[in-house]
This record gives structure tokens, sequence and C-alpha cells, in this order.
């Protein structure tokens, strides 16, 4: 659960419907799903994107499975930012992907929200490479702005789909 004005996360569990812990974050992170994976240096993880700040944020998540006790000491903390653009509504991966996803569709910047941002799941510190969907689209170009939202991947995580809201045609 993302408190965004107060620049926290609230972490519930669920089994107990306690607060399991309330985590200060970058300024305005969304309340979206954000994306689960496991981290090469910290574990099991849970990212989220921001609508005020340039980083999508990594929250270490406990696990009961014992072969992630060895990253206990990392639960509830932040454990990384990766460089991205304010803006930022949706991010996805999936297990099978070797990639991560963000978007920055409310992002004032025409040619940003537009796009969408891919990194690496080898090394997340390394930079982002940024897609104009649009360009690529073959839609026709508008005054309004045009938003890439909410990269989703298929169920078996062969392709990644992108809503485009266009706007209206001049």
């Amino acid at each position: 659960v993302a408190a965004n004005a107060s620049n926290k996360i609230a972490a519930v569990d669920l089994k107990t419907g306690t607060l399991a812990a309330l985590i200060d974050t970058a300024k305005l992170p969304h309340p979206g799903r954000g994306a689960n994976f496991v981290h090469p240096k910290y574990g099991p993880v849970w990212a989220t994107g921001h609508l005020g700040a340039e980083v999508v944020t990594l929250i270490s998540t406990p696990s009961d499975d014992k072969k992630y006790a060895k990253y206990k000491q990392y639960n509830w903390k932040v454990v990384q930012e990766m460089k991205h653009v304010p803006g930022n509504l949706f991010v996805k991966t999936h297990p099978v992907s070797k990639h991560f996803w963000a978007d920055a569709a409310q992002n004032p910047d025409k040619e940003l929200a537009e796009s969408v941002a891919v990194w690496s799941m080898d090394d997340l510190s390394k930079p982002k490479k940024v897609i104009n969907v649009f360009k690529d689209s073959g839609l026709p170009e508008t005054k309004a702005t045009r938003r890439a939202v909410h990269p989703e991947y298929s169920a078996e995580g062969s392709e990644v789909w992108i809503s485009l809201w266009g706007g209206k045609a001049d």
C-alpha cells in the first residue's frame, strides 16, 4: 500500500491483517501493483515507481522459503533505487524475462510520456534503454500529449504489450 503524499510504503501482512512495516521512499510512490522478483544481490524484492521522483524503488520482502533466509537483514528496506524519470505509473517484469519495464505516462515531457524504459535484469544498476513506443507505432501525430502506459507481459512471458493513449486526432 502506498501512502504517496507521505512518501511512504505501508507493507501489510495479509495473514494477520497487521502493519508489517512502514518504509520511507522517494517522492510520491505510485500505489499500483508494482513488480515482484528475485534480485541477484538482495533476494526477493518488490518494485514501485514514483510520480514525483526520478527513481524506481526496490524494497526487500521477506520469504518463508529457507533458500532466501540469507537476505533477511534487508527485509522491508529500500535496497536499490534505479534511475528513471518522474511520472511513472506501472512497472513490470516476468519470471522468464530478462527485462524490467517502466512507463513514464504522467511525465509532462511529451517525448518521455510516449516512451517506456527497459533495464536488463542481469544488472539493474546499468543504464536503461528508452523506447519511444509512439514513434514506432505508426499512429498519426497529434498536438495532444500521447502516452505509453502499463507494460504487461503475455502469460508465457514472450511478449510485452503497452497501452497507447493517443489523445484527440487533429
